[in-house]
């Protein structure tokens, strides 16, 4: 019985581990309270903090419901495992160089900013109403500027990824993606609420050092999925 509770103990903790690794360089929620707080422009602190609160919940509906229907998904379309692990893993292991090969200190917030170029506010900011501001929580706040196109694939990676031989195992495992989604989320919230104090105390140069090392353990995760993906699809192969 022990041994039954140490090891769905490490499987719960290696899957949040999996997933925080993996979607903490993407989500950035460092970055992305810079992006926000541009788009926010200059609003009083509790409209600030309400805005956060509706975006970390936003976000952590958004990713489990993605997380949750990856594998109806896959079977839609007749999608099997091995291969969403070998493309997904190609991907993360690309999006892990692209951030690992950024050369500028901005580029992690500039890359958020671009994605939601198409949804800036236009006119003063500092004269939109607190309505107009929460219209706009899940799109574009939420979606793209927190949770971006990279965030959403590999999501669903992980997700493919989470699925074990055993019910049991296959639950633990996506309760560990959840729990990361979750963390994430409460960061987010953090990050926002906070943003105005954040980006007088935190260094740009400090934060991008954290994630070259957040994307170069994204580029291990990536290659770790992507092999065994192609160690599954070789196994298929008939025997000559």
């Amino acid at each position: 019985m022990e041994f039954f509770r140490e090891n769905s103990i490490l499987l719960l903790w290696t899957s949040f581990l999996l997933g925080f690794s993996a979607l903490l360089p993407l989500i950035n929620p460092i970055g992305s309270a810079l992006v926000f707080l541009g788009l926010v422009g200059d609003v009083p602190p509790p409209v600030i903090r309400s805005l956060a609160r509706r975006i970390a919940i936003n976000n952590i509906v958004f990713l489990t419901v993605i997380m949750l229907l990856g594998s109806a998904i896959l079977r839609f379309f007749g999608i099997s495992l091995p291969v969403v692990q070998f493309a997904g893993g190609l991907v993360i292991t690309s999006l892990g160089w692209a951030m690992l090969n950024q050369k500028d200190a901005q580029a992690s917030a500039q890359q958020k900013k671009d994605e939601a170029d198409a949804c800036i506010i236009e006119g003063p900011t500092e004269n939109i109403a607190r309505p107009e501001l929460e219209q706009k929580t899940f799109y574009p706040f939420t979606f793209p500027v927190t949770s971006g196109p990279g965030t959403l694939v590999v999501t669903l990676t992980l997700s493919a990824h989470a699925i074990a031989p055993t019910l049991l195992g296959s639950v633990l495992s996506h309760v560990g993606l959840f729990l990361a989604i979750v963390v994430l989320s409460v960061s987010v919230y953090f990050c926002y609420a906070y943003a105005p104090r954040l980006t007088r105390a935190v260094a740009p140069t400090t934060v991008h050092g954290i994630l070259r090392v957040m994307a170069f353990i994204v580029v291990c995760i990536g290659v770790q999925i992507a092999w065994n993906g192609l160690t599954a699809l070789y196994s298929q192969l008939p025997a000559r």
